[in-house]
């Protein structure tokens, strides 16, 4: 059934809060409030290597990049933030995610067979070697390349903006958490299609797909455009406070660092 999107917007965003929703009772009412963490164990270990290659590169190439008054504007961001979010999808997101996903799908199958985070590793990598803990890289590469770069841009944007002409002026912990969810908001709504096409890539199921373009096309043709959208307020919500809460830390990090640590 086609949908106008131009008059039933609200309607489907009552929807989709709705499905949401929905889907949190029927995971509860299944498995618990534990079945609301499936797969934590995964995320936390590649919570912290992620944040350190994302926030180490950028700052690397930020200071590369700065001009002579050591201001980055938001168009040397974006590429700052691109660097940054290909550099953390090839060395921790694209396996630690492949984990993540095929040990959740499999935790919610009729017969799990991972015991846990660790034995899910060995069995992947027994059974598919270590190129199965590397599926969907260009998808992940794509994502987390568009992520980060529209997450800096945005937050550059923003901080130049308040300080204006004046670089010392300092930010508000509580206003870099709401610049940061507003920097959150945009990389969702920017690549979530891309998100959707490298969860399916890393999968039980990616056999299914050739290619990154194969994985797009199908979802196309099978399920529609919709289908790319899919978990939208889920992640919405997740994104905003996540982001809101690293930069805050990010932040806040820099400024001991820049008082402890003397540089020239």
């Amino acid at each position: 059934e086609l949908v106008n999107f131009g008059t039933d917007h609200v309607y489907l965003w009552k929807l989709s809060v709705k499905a949401c929703f929905d889907c949190v009772k029927q995971t509860v009412n299944s498995h618990g409030v534990r079945g609301l963490y499936r797969g934590l164990s995964s995320l936390l270990y590649g919570s912290i290597p992620k944040a350190a290659v994302r926030f180490g590169v950028f700052e690397f190439l930020s200071n590369k990049m700065r001009d002579e008054n050591g201001k980055l504007d938001s168009k040397r961001g974006f590429l700052c933030g691109l660097g940054a979010g290909v550099a953390e999808a090839v060395f921790v997101v694209c396996p630690m995610e492949t984990v993540k996903v095929k040990f959740i799908h499999d935790q919610t199958s009729a017969n799990p067979k991972y015991r846990g985070f660790f034995h899910g590793v060995r069995e992947i990598i027994r059974t598919q070697g270590l190129k199965g803990t590397y599926q969907g890289l260009t998808a992940t590469v794509l994502k987390q390349g568009s992520n980060q770069a529209i997450r800096f841009y945005v937050m550059t944007s923003l901080r130049n903006w308040y300080k204006g002409d004046n670089p010392n002026k300092t930010i508000n912990p509580l206003l870099t958490g709401l610049f940061g969810a507003v920097a959150g908001a945009a990389s969702v709504f920017g690549n979530t299609p891309l998100d959707v096409i490298k969860t399916r890539m890393q999968g039980l199921e990616a056999h299914k797909y050739k290619s990154t373009m194969d994985c797009a096309v199908k979802i196309m043709k099978h399920e529609g455009p919709m289908a790319f959208y899919k978990g939208t307020v889920p992640r919405l919500g997740r994104v905003c406070m996540d982001v809101a809460i690293v930069f805050i830390i990010y932040e806040e990090v820099v400024k001991v660092l820049n008082k402890v640590w003397k540089t020239d």
